[in-house]
């Protein structure tokens, strides 16, 4: 409790300290990202931040991000939210998973491409920036690959067998197995190394999905892989 009051107290010196600071009422930025770890991904991204406020600190705004990943001998699990929690809806976010539902759709290799227009919101400490964004509507496109299919009931004549599978093409940003294809979040901080260059670091959350060619067990088409990983990227002021 004492080291967090501590925190608590240097910020607020700390924002107190630079209130006279000016920041601009727009920024526009465009990013280059790799990210590693359990798969390789890059994403080039373009946004646009707006000013709240008298000091403009905390800014929102909106971006197109082109996600490019890449992964191998990575599983695929049932991505509805129906089959996944049994309901639907932000409730999901507060269930526990029906783990008799999820199947899995083991791919060798997976390549997907996803341009998604994305949410973001951002507060400034002069040169430091923390921020967060997550992808909201988009498209995604990737060749077709082929997996094993293993259902979770011993007893599913389509356990063991192989399967086609290509990228979803529609993305959607909803509440969590709601969300639908492929979508990237951020947690990061950012530091202006100078007045245009910047450089960011922190974790991306992936969210890949493949839909198979059939419908295979529940009558799903539909499976996802969820990946954390950290991530470097540099920032250019335009």
């Amino acid at each position: 409790m004492k080291k967090a009051l501590l925190i608590v107290l240097a910020l607020a010196a700390f924002t107190g300290s630079h209130a006279q600071f000016s920041y601009p009422k727009k920024t526009t930025t465009a990013d280059v990202a790799l990210s590693a770890i359990g798969g390789f991904s890059g994403a080039l991204s373009y946004q646009q931040f707006y000013g709240i406020g008298k000091a403009n600190r905390f800014k929102v705004g909106w971006g197109v991000r082109l996600t490019s990943f890449v992964g191998k001998d990575l599983d695929y699990i049932t991505a509805p939210a129906r089959l996944t929690s049994g309901e639907t809806g932000p409730q999901v976010l507060f269930v526990e998973n029906v783990l008799s539902n999820l199947d899995t759709l083991k791919l060798p290799r997976s390549q997907t491409n996803a341009l998604n227009l994305a949410i973001h919101l951002e507060y400034s400490f002069r040169k430091l920036d923390l921020g967060f964004n997550i992808d909201a509507i988009g498209a995604t496109f990737g060749a077709e690959q082929t997996g094993t299919f293993l259902a979770k009931s011993t007893d599913s004549r389509l356990s063991g067998t192989q399967q086609s599978a290509k990228p979803t093409v529609f993305n959607l940003l909803l509440v969590s197995d709601n969300d639908l294809g492929s979508l990237n979040s951020e947690l990061y901080a950012r530091y202006w190394i100078s007045h245009k260059t910047g450089i960011r670091l922190g974790a991306s959350f992936q969210f890949t999905e493949y839909t198979t060619s059939q419908n295979l067990t529940f009558e799903n088409d539909r499976f996802r892989n969820k990946i954390l990983m950290p991530f470097v990227a540099i920032s250019f002021k335009l």
